[in-house]
């Protein structure tokens, strides 16, 4: 026969009344993670460095490869998540996770907002080349931290237009 086991009703409580601080915990962390980043640089602008050689391991890579990728899933693993853990950027827009496109008949499923992932399209490789952390969105622009730009983490503003895809890897 199974054993009932009482749970004080204010734990109960305390889950309900207080659930959304841990969302909102979770997009802080991961914002704490991929600010601190910014300023990072390659030792010889050959993809290549202490800490670009961190993100590149993170995902079983090496140095000399880009790295765009491997930053956000690094930043992702150092907030606490398993996944994503991918030195691909095309990989960190998997239909279930992303929220706003610009392709043909696409629209946004849910305003985009810091800690999401934006992916930029580039034609001569008919893929998504690069990858970074949306950090806000407001009207027709969007400031961005990413990775492998100038061989450096850096702030980016970038007008909405140029965004390809928008993926959510935390908790709505």
């Amino acid at each position: 026969m199974a054993t009932r086991r009482y749970v004080p009703g204010w734990l109960y409580l305390l889950v309900l009344g207080y659930g959304h601080l841990a969302f909102a915990n979770d997009i802080s962390t991961l914002r704490r993670v991929y600010t601190a980043e910014v300023g990072v640089r390659e030792t010889t602008g050959h993809n290549d460095g202490r800490r670009v050689a961190e993100y590149l391991r993170y995902t079983g890579l090496g140095e000399g490869y880009e790295w765009c990728a491997a930053f956000v899933s690094f930043c992702f693993g150092q907030a606490g998540y398993t996944v994503p853990r991918t030195p691909w950027s095309p990989s960190l827009f998997p239909q279930r996770k992303v929220i706003w496109t610009v392709k043909k008949g696409g629209k946004a499923r849910k305003t985009p907002r810091a800690g999401d992932v934006f992916g930029l399209y580039k034609a001569s490789l008919d893929r998504i080349a690069h990858a970074g952390f949306i950090d806000r969105w407001s009207g027709n622009w969007a400031c961005t931290v990413e990775g492998n730009v100038n061989n450096a983490v850096v702030r980016k503003r970038r007008p909405v237009r140029t965004l390809s895809v928008i993926a959510r890897w935390t908790a709505d």
